[in-house]
């Protein structure tokens, strides 16, 4: 790998309902630290109890200058300091992505500095390089509100889809039972705090996907017990608790056995569902090298792709056209060939 000039590179996402802008530096030696990571997280979606497409473009176009402003006044940074510019180009919501891609690129343009189209999935599963050293090969679990994906990654830059959801993302989920028990939004939260005082077997929740050959997760038939035990008057916390602990293993016994399957010591989880503290505790006891995000790099953030963008660069990849478009449905890796 070479070495290559300290830089300072910016990060902006807003794939979804959040206006993210990060600034990385880049040393040298391949190391990186996070110098600002400003979020504003939209709250208008709330009375929808998810997120309003429409909306939440329209909030990231009011939003953007202020927080870009307050990740260089973070960062300690004017403008022109920074060496080059990442933005998140799929997958997400087309016209959020718009505002943020766009953003970028027309900053890169005025600054003359090397532009980088990110991927939003590879954005999360590198935010956990600024916790702890992460070099290839490992196995990485992308859980968040529109993802869980399971990858490998048997070099730096190669990512092969070892399992995915059938039906919803664990985090979508997280968030309609939370909405059928109301909890509020977002329901990672609200679920995390309310299964703290509730009993998880006073719900019979089924762990999906038992005894599958495959690495494969679903959510759909967790939902479906929680709307039955919500009409027969299952308490808030307790079908909190029972969702939580049912979630919950199902993501570490799947990515358990594709470890052991793939030969990787450590895994990294990342997504907003990575948050989750039974999560934590769960593969905590796994025996694996697990590696989080950091604080605030969890959810999705600029930092994440200015990490990425930072990634690029160490790679030697070369910096994206201006042409570049955003992608809705964009797939990181494909699932290998039958053998």
């Amino acid at each position: 790998m070479n070495a290559t000039p300290a830089k300072l590179i910016l990060g902006i996402d807003t794939s979804c309902d959040d206006t993210g802008v990060g600034v990385v530096e880049l040393s040298p030696d391949g190391r990186v630290h996070v110098r600002a990571n400003r979020v504003w997280s939209q709250t208008v979606h709330a009375q929808y109890g998810g997120v309003m497409p429409e909306l939440a473009s329209r909030e990231h176009v009011e939003r953007i200058d202020q927080i870009m402003g307050d990740a260089l006044t973070e960062a300690g940074l004017r403008v022109t300091d920074l060496d080059a510019v990442a933005a998140t180009s799929g997958p997400g919501l087309m016209g959020a992505l718009l505002v943020g891609l766009m953003y970028g690129k027309g900053l890169s343009q005025a600054l003359d500095v090397p532009f980088y189209a990110a991927h939003h999935l590879e954005g999360h599963i590198f935010a956990a390089a600024a916790e702890a050293e992460l070099h290839a090969p490992y196995l990485a679990l992308v859980v968040s509100g529109g993802h869980t994906h399971l990858f490998d990654v048997p070099r730096e830059g190669e990512y092969v889809l070892v399992g995915a959801t059938r039906d919803d993302a664990a985090g979508e989920a997280f968030d309609k039972i939370a909405r059928l028990a109301g909890l509020g939004y977002p329901g990672g939260p609200a679920i995390s705090e309310a299964a703290q005082r509730g009993n998880p077997d006073a719900v019979p929740f089924k762990e999906p996907l038992q005894g599958q050959k495959g690495f494969e997760f679903s959510f759909s038939g967790l939902k479906t017990a929680a709307l039955l035990a919500h009409r027969a008057g299952a308490r808030p916390e307790d079908l909190a608790a029972g969702f939580e602990r049912a979630a919950v293993r199902t993501l570490v016994k799947t990515t358990v056995r594709a470890a052991q399957a793939c030969g990787r010591q450590t895994v990294v989880v990342s997504g907003g569902v990575a948050a989750n503290r039974a999560l934590r505790e769960a593969f905590g006891q796994t025996g694996l090298r697990v590696v989080f995000p950091g604080k605030g790099l969890n959810t999705d953030n600029g930092a994440m792709i200015a990490l990425a963008g930072a990634a690029a660069i160490t790679a030697g990849r070369p910096a994206s056209r201006l042409d570049a478009g955003a992608t809705a449905y964009a797939p990181l890796a494909t699932t290998p060939p039958a053998s």
